[in-house]
């Protein structure tokens, strides 16, 4: 289901916010249990199809990506996916999301991805100085 999921985001242009919130909706669902997780970090276009999603679609898609992404970054962390994501420009977009009018729960949720992997992220070379300044502590 993952992989037909990722490859309709993918290739439509989602232009509909209504398509591309259900299809996020359904890959969040997915994504509560370890299998949909696992399919999702699998899957080559996984993690960048759902990163392109924040702050392009609509408020109610970036949240869902967001959330989609934290239970990935919670629950199936590893070095690997950890350097995909900074890579692919994720920490990036969290950092944007802390920066852009975006809901307080999707802020939030944004801030805890980048502090639970502060000490891989925070240094990295792939975050710009601006994005390096505004990269929440881990406290």
């Amino acid at each position: 289901m993952i992989e037909s999921l990722t490859t309709i985001l993918r290739r439509s242009s989602c232009q509909s916010r209504a398509h591309a919130t259900l299809l996020l909706k359904s890959m969040l669902g997915l994504c509560r249990c370890a299998e949909g997780r696992a399919a999702l970090v699998g899957h080559a276009a996984g993690i960048p199809v759902v990163a392109k999603k924040i702050l392009r679609v609509s408020q109610v898609a970036s949240e869902r990506a967001v959330r989609i992404l934290h239970s990935v970054a919670k629950h199936s962390a590893t070095p690997g996916l950890l350097q995909e994501m900074l890579q692919t420009g994720v920490a990036c977009k969290l950092c944007l999301v802390l920066r852009a009018e975006c809901g307080v729960k999707t802020t939030e949720t944004a801030r805890e991805i980048l502090r639970l992997h502060s000490r891989v992220w925070r240094s990295s070379p792939c975050l710009s100085p601006q994005f390096q300044l505004s990269y929440p502590t881990a406290s």
